[in-house]
């Protein structure tokens, strides 16, 4: 269940750093963590912390419509996981 939850948000973050037109070392000064965490994300071998997860909320909230499109996503994908 957590490495489907993993691979799920490693989908996001690619997302969002696509959409936001950044290179994973531009995103990773953006989040204040190394390139090598943000590669780990994407490729679904670690996830986020907790502190880590809040700015990339507020990211995809400054987004706009997008990301709250990317953000209930995500969310509506987790919760249905957690159900079934």
């Amino acid at each position: 269940m957590e490495l489907e939850k993993s691979l799920k948000i490693s989908d996001l973050i690619r997302e969002l750093r696509q959409h936001l037109d950044l290179s994973q070392e531009k995103f990773a000064a953006k989040l204040g963590v190394s390139l090598r965490t943000v590669n780990r994300w994407e490729n679904g071998s670690t996830v986020p912390s907790q502190m880590a997860l809040k700015l990339i909320e507020e990211m995809l909230q400054k987004m706009g419509e997008p990301g709250k499109r990317l953000l209930n996503e995500y969310l509506l994908k987790a919760e249905q996981r957690e159900d079934s």
